[in-house]
């Protein structure tokens, strides 16, 4: 199903500019910034804000299509995978990679037990040094 459908199914406006930032993120491997994604289509859509890039991913967050990493700092980059789901991050480029790693429900139930919290999201990072530069001279 389609960006447009999901968004005219829970109500939303479907706008060129919505759609240019989620195929952004489809085709980008890299869980860019909002930042990083206004570069990258403002040469198509001059008119259109950085303001507009942040509603929209606010928007895609909300409605579940998408999800926000938050991994420090001041700067969220986004994931077009909205499942919790783990990543490895290179502690020298800053490369963010999604890891076919799958969550287990045990790890879940004994954060539970551990803290006695109503748990209702999970992001798991790794941390380490990425096969380029790992590689760089």
């Amino acid at each position: 199903m389609g960006l447009d459908v999901v968004l005219r199914e829970m109500g939303c406006k479907v706008t060129p500019q919505r759609l240019a930032i989620y195929e952004v993120l489809q085709n980008c491997n890299m869980h860019p910034t909002a930042e990083s994604i206004y570069n990258i289509i403002s040469a198509d859509y001059p008119t259109m804000s950085l303001a507009t890039v942040y509603k929209t991913l606010d928007l895609l967050k909300e409605t579940g299509i998408i999800q926000e990493l938050n991994i420090g700092g001041n700067t969220s980059r986004y994931d077009v995978i909205p499942k919790p789901h783990p990543h490895v991050i290179c502690t020298k480029c800053g490369k963010i990679e999604n890891m076919d790693m799958p969550l287990s429900k045990s790890l879940i139930n004994k954060a539970k037990k551990a803290c006695d919290y109503d748990i209702h999201n999970l992001q798991l990072y790794f941390y380490g040094v990425c096969p380029y530069c790992k590689n760089a001279k």
